[in-house]
């Protein structure tokens, strides 16, 4: 089989990363020793020559249109070993790009060069400066009409907030789009494919100089000589170079110097280099690859304060597991210290338990090589660890963890120093779910394998959650969209041979009350007698986050109780705020005062928080409640020929235009709307369209709603209507 064919059977249609493992792969052949074609390669490799990095981009609108989870990969390129994670190209799987980014050195941000910076990519990028992940940018579809390099360059700088460097320009665009000019050597690359069968894989250099288009020269020399003075006013090292050796002649500066230069500003994140191609000619890749070696930082590069306390002793981060029918749960692991081997033991600080390693195994290219060990810097998966879930970090013993620990306490960092939560590398923030739906087995027989597929899928995926409804003891999943709750039915299908039935998806609603209101509360007789008084106060910003509910004593009442019955007033009124008395959603928005507790000698706890529970209940009651809806920021692009349309169809699901900007001949909407109303947008959003536009879609806020629409989900929900 040829390797492209290997490559799409792996991976399907994600065309960048496709790109790049192809080249790795017909690197990895060319290298392979035996006759039965295995691919052999290089287990060990210097910390400087490792790269970490991830693919970043928009939505590909073929198939799926997405990367769904973070597929990773090994290869190696020009001496150096690349780990490639590619992340998820839609919101609703935006965990999966979180959890990517914590063990990521560096990071390649693609843009279709037609279209500029696009909502996900936007988005992802945030995340990648929350964790000062080092990036450089890539504009994909040089060959697609529209295609604009100096549009891509102004969206970058508009939208990114960041200094475009320009290394690269192209040679044409659209059809025309046949090469670039690398400005650092002044060296031009020419793609000169004569079918569509010719990968891309060979090009011709010649120096700049040679060329024979004298508006080309110009415009490179030009280019380059902006390059320079970009460069100088970011990196100060450099600035005093030019003036020193080069004051009177600017171009004469080495490449090495200006690569060096390069190098600094895109690690102290001061700028970005600007790279373009066209992924489905596989024109720029080369080019790309040698840019991510050359300008994206080393593991060693990237400085982490607590693995410093574990010196060489082994400290590693789970960031992601899958599950494979013949070895096991597989954990992604990412080495940040020491070395790790087949069938040694570990310890898990974040479970508290010990867990051995089996086997190490190496993605390389389109094949598992399993390895004699880990060293620090690489990612590789674990077989055998069977406890071990996402965001968990891994040591080699307990003794490791307490020798880090007083390491800690001795460099004098009073927060850290004696806990051993300190000691634990941070994991990933997992967002609320906003929908939920109902899932059953075909027959009872097939209800605990279905329960052992949804916790090895939560495993996996810890934005999945699972819980069961105390009314009905129906199963019920939470998910954070229609997508995702779509893919997690179709894999739990294929994956684990279940025809599951999902009920109708709805909305996450959340509650919360509208006035103060106070009330006791008295349950039980004879021995278990409890007296409670409660009062409930709304918190006004309803924008908060869900779990912004909070519970205080009056006066010195907190003193007077013990420990034991504190935590049973405590578990009584965070159990009120699960299920809301209007629709038994999860409440947000209210302070709770314990104003007083009597009870009994003798009465057990479970009453206390029984009769707090019940209290709270009436009480929240009594205050009014009050729904609120997620809204969603909805960007929407499109022909301007199909926008009144688009515009009327928003009106409908009760959308509010924020704006509607100009994007080349499309435009752009921005607006918020409830995600009550965008069940099966996707759809309707193709039909008005003709199938030309896009929408991107993310949660804004919770908001109140008004009492119309709230009085007919009420009356909806409880069958009225």
């Amino acid at each position: 089989m040829l390797a492209n064919e290997y490559v799409k059977n792996i991976l399907g249609t994600y065309t960048l990363l496709q790109m790049f493992l192809w080249m790795s792969f017909y690197h990895a052949c060319l290298i392979a020793k035996d006759l039965n074609n295995k691919v052999t390669l290089q287990l060990q490799f210097l910390v400087p020559r490792i790269r970490n990095i991830g693919i970043m981009a928009h939505i590909d609108e073929r198939e799926r249109g997405i990367t769904i989870q973070s597929a990773a990969v090994t290869f190696d390129w020009k001496q150096h070993r690349i780990n490639l994670i590619d992340t998820p190209g839609h919101v609703d799987f935006t965990l999966e790009v979180e959890r990517a980014l914590r063990v990521l050195d560096g990071a390649v941000a693609v843009f279709d060069a037609s279209a500029g910076v696009e909502a996900q990519t936007l988005t992802v990028w945030r995340q990648a400066q929350k964790h000062n992940v080092p990036c450089i940018c890539f504009l994909n579809k040089m060959d697609k009409p529209g295609a604009s390099l100096h549009f891509s360059i102004e969206s970058i700088k508009k939208k990114l907030k960041v200094e475009p460097v320009l290394i690269q320009i192209p040679i044409g665009s659209g059809k025309s789009f046949t090469g670039l000019v690398d400005l650092i050597t002044k060296q031009q690359l020419t793609w000169r494919v004569k079918s569509r069968a010719e990968d891309g894989r060979v090009f011709e250099t010649e120096p700049l100089s040679q060329s024979d288009d004298p508006k080309l020269l110009q415009e490179a020399m030009e280019a380059r000589a902006a390059l320079i003075e970009k460069v100088a006013d970011l990196d100060d090292e450099f600035a005093e170079l030019l003036l020193a050796d080069y004051g009177e002649d600017f171009d004469a500066v080495p490449p090495a110097k200006l690569q060096e230069a390069v190098r600094r500003v895109t690690l102290a994140r001061k700028g970005v280099p600007v790279l373009c191609g066209s992924s489905l000619r596989n024109k720029g890749v080369q080019p790309l690859l040698d840019a991510i070696t050359a300008y994206l930082p080393a593991p060693n590069e990237r400085h982490h304060d607590l693995v410093r306390w574990y010196q060489d002793d082994l400290c590693a981060l789970a960031f992601k597991v899958l599950h494979d029918k013949q070895r096991g749960p597989l954990v992604f692991v990412r080495i940040y210290s020491g070395t790790i081997k087949p069938q040694s033991a570990i310890f898990n600080i974040s479970r508290n338990n010990r867990e051995r390693v089996s086997r190490l195994l190496l993605p390389f290219a389109d094949q598992h090589v399993e390895i004699p060990c880990l060293t620090a810097g690489n990612i590789a998966l674990c077989v055998g660890l069977k406890q071990t879930a996402t965001g968990d970090t891994i040591v080699s013993s307990k003794a490791s963890a307490a020798a880090a620990s007083r390491r800690a306490h001795e460099e004098g960092d009073r927060k850290a120093s004696g806990e051993q939560v300190s000691l634990v590398l941070a994991g990933v923030e997992v967002p609320e779910p906003v929908f939920f739906c109902s899932i059953e087995p075909p027959t009872m027989a097939k209800q605990a394998d279905l329960e052992n597929a949804l916790t090895c899928l939560q495993r996996e995926d810890p934005s999945l959650k699972v819980r069961i409804d105390p009314d009905s003891g129906q199963t019920v999943l939470c998910g954070m969209g229609e997508l995702h709750i779509e893919i997690l039915h179709d894999r739990i299908r294929r994956e684990y041979g279940i025809e599951t039935h999902l009920g109708p998806l709805q909305v996450a609603y959340r509650e919360t009350i509208l006035q103060s209101a106070t009330l006791d509360r008295t349950v039980g007789e004879r021995r278990h007698v409890v007296t409670v008084t409660v009062a409930v106060y709304p918190i006004m910003d309803l924008s908060s986050p869900p779990a912004s509910c909070e519970v205080t004593y009056k006066d010195d009442l907190r003193e007077q109780l013990s420990q034991e019955i504190r935590e049973a007033v405590e578990n009584g009124v965070n159990s009120s705020y699960l299920q809301g008395p209007l629709l038994g959603h999860p409440v947000q928005g209210v302070s709770t005062v314990v104003q007083s507790v009597s009870m009994e000698p003798g009465t057990s706890p479970a009453m206390v928080s029984a009769c707090v529970s019940r209290c709270m209940l009436k009480a929240l009651r009594q205050a009014g409640g009050q729904v609120l809806e997620p809204v969603m920021s909805l960007e929407v692009t499109v022909e301007e020929g199909h926008l009144s349309a688009v515009l009327g169809d928003l009106a409908q699901r009760r959308g509010a235009i924020q704006d509607i900007q100009n994007r080349l001949d499309n435009k752009v909407l921005l607006a918020t709307v409830p995600l009550a109303e965008m069940m099966g947008y996707s759809t309707v959003l193709r039909t008005l369209t003709s199938g030309n536009a896009t929408f991107f879609l993310q949660l804004d806020s919770y908001e109140a709603m008004n009492p119309q629409h709230q009085n007919a989900l009420v009356n909806k929900m409880a069958g009225l209507a």
